[in-house]
């Protein structure tokens, strides 16, 4: 646990290795999630795991905004990052933090592993939900009445808009009033992270930062396509791996492939 301005930041770290890996955990998991590599690992490195805000035990009591600014002071706080060349390490949302750090700090970054990353590309109701006045107004009210937007969801999905994988998901984080107040929180309070992609793209050719990408072949909500589409360009540096895996990419039934990608 460390303290920032009024916050409690928890993170973990996990496995002795020489070489160290940031991790960023996925929307609605925690830095535990990540516990599993060091089984692995064969000591080859060290991962320092952090909680999000609105995540795990990290305790954000700043207003409703954590921006790039915050997490590079948090990272610098932590003693064994200081003066260090780590790789980066994000699933899903994580993947979205993770490009946001590296356009922040690219020169110290030796690797960036994605799994199944988001901020490849613009989520439109992410972006109507938390960069326009409107789209956040009705955001919360859907968060109060949320009958409407299940109505349209189901509709969307018979006539093949929305696949049955995006209506369950959307089903299990708003379907209580606890889980929707949290959706809220974590959409907020991390909506200044925007990885510019044309930038992140020119300071992986310049600083020659190897990129490795792993996507889950029957994957229905981030889908591997976005991966081609942000190789192109980069093909010396990024490698493309998709796997026998839903979502859920980070789980120790994967653990050999993001073994690999970490070493390779």
């Amino acid at each position: 646990m460390l303290f920032y301005k009024d916050s409690a930041i928890s993170y973990y770290r996990f496995g002795t290795g020489p070489k160290l890996v940031v991790c960023f955990h996925g929307y609605g998991e925690d830095a535990e999630a990540f516990e599993f590599l060091t089984k692995y690992d064969d000591n080859q490195h060290t991962f320092i795991s952090i909680d999000l805000p609105f995540h795990g035990q990290t305790a954000w009591n700043e207003d409703l905004s954590f921006t790039i600014n915050d997490l590079q002071q948090i990272i610098e706080t932590i003693p064994e990052l200081k003066n260090s060349r780590p790789i980066l390490l994000g699933f899903c949302l994580g993947g979205r933090v993770a490009l946001s750090l590296y356009q922040a700090m690219a020169a110290q970054i030796e690797k960036i592993i994605l799994l199944a990353p988001d901020g490849l590309k613009i989520n439109f109701w992410y972006w109507l939900s938390t960069q326009t006045w409107i789209g956040n107004k009705l955001f919360v009210f859907t968060m109060k009445h949320p009958g409407w937007f299940f109505g349209m969801l189901k509709i969307f999905n018979k006539v093949g808009i929305v696949n049955a994988s995006i209506l369950k998901f959307v089903n299990y984080y708003i379907g209580d009033p606890g889980a929707r107040q949290l959706l809220y929180q974590r959409w907020i309070v991390l909506r200044k992270l925007k990885p510019d992609i044309s930038i992140i793209k020119s300071f992986i050719t310049k600083y020659k930062t190897m990129v490795r990408l792993l996507y889950g072949m029957h994957d229905r909500i981030i889908l591997p396509v976005r991966g081609k589409r942000f190789k192109k360009r980069i093909e010396e540096q990024c490698t493309l791996t998709v796997i026998h895996s839903g979502h859920q990419v980070l789980h120790e039934k994967h653990a050999k492939e993001i073994i690999e990608a970490l070493k390779f």
